[in-house]
């Protein structure tokens, strides 16, 4: 009997990574190719900042890794984790993404808040994140924002906000959009206390985030070539049945039209930023004595 007897044989992956080998291992994300200039890049050539070194354009990258290039070291403080995604549609598999997208990401949702320094001034930021669920504007997102501006003028604080969305969340439906009017009251509060607000625009920037609060900044930066706009491309040309300009939407045709007051190189911003602070901000003047 034992003739016939199937024998307990070691299956080999051949994908598997626990024994040691002598071959070479190419690492992924190695290389990427430059949108704008169209030249295969050694990533490394970036940086962390993620910067085409021949065209400089700019790569996107996550709320995490817009802490590390912006802030002074260990000087964040995450505000308003306890807010909880809903889904007040019943909408097919919509909680599952988001649990998908926390884990995914490491982010509580579509923006990332909190209190933090540049170069020893402080402020409140606010950054958004197009890698989950293209940075939608839900429930959780206009809260959370709200709630940024509203305690920022609790501590007399400047706010600095980082815009990347593709538009309003479809699985909220109408309490999404309700978004941009709650958020741009937080603003205008904001605002009458005598704080300064500043919007940097990233790509992509478009929809409800647009036509609200990303455009109500005391001053507005952009990134170079950074996606901003409302509706999309080819909506605007069906209606208005025209050929838009090749750079329509993009961040140096909005400079020149006098909707960004001005583009800042990403290795530039975290400077641009403390400046417009020292000047816009009693603490910055106060240190400037």
């Amino acid at each position: 009997m034992a003739l016939f007897k199937k024998k307990n044989y070691i299956r080999i992956n051949p994908n598997r990574g626990q024994l040691p080998t002598n071959e070479p291992v190419v690492p992924d994300n190695l290389w990427a190719k430059c949108p704008s200039c169209k030249r295969t890049l050694y990533t490394k050539e970036m940086g962390a900042e993620k910067v085409c070194p021949h065209c400089g354009y700019n790569f996107r990258i996550s709320a995490w890794e817009r802490i590390a290039i912006t802030i002074d070291e260990k000087s964040f403080e995450e505000w308003d984790t306890d807010v909880t995604t809903k889904d007040p549609l019943d909408f097919p598999g919509y909680l599952d993404k988001v649990a998908q997208m926390q884990e995914k990401t490491g982010l509580h949702e579509a923006v990332l808040t909190g209190e933090a320094k540049v170069q020893g001034l402080p402020l409140a930021i606010g950054i958004m994140d197009a890698n989950f669920i293209m940075g939608s504007m839900g429930t959780v997102v206009g809260e959370k924002i709200t709630r940024l501006f509203e305690r920022a003028i609790e501590k007399q604080l400047p706010v600095v906000l980082f815009t990347a969305s593709g538009g309003a969340r479809m699985q909220e439906g109408i309490l999404s959009l309700m978004q941009m009017a709650k958020i741009s009251a937080a603003v205008k509060r904001h605002s009458k206390a005598g704080l300064f607000y500043l919007t940097v625009l990233t790509d992509p920037t478009t929809g409800g985030v647009t036509a609200s609060f990303a455009m109500e900044g005391d001053i507005i930066l952009a990134e170079p070539q950074a996606l901003i706009g409302f509706a999309g491309r080819r909506v605007i040309e069906q209606t208005i049945r025209q050929e838009l300009p090749e750079d329509f939407q993009k961040a140096e045709f909005l400079l020149d039209h006098g909707f960004v007051d001005q583009i800042v190189p990403r290795t530039n911003l975290r400077e641009k930023i403390h400046h417009l602070i020292s000047l816009h901000t009693r603490k910055g003047w106060d240190r400037n004595d």
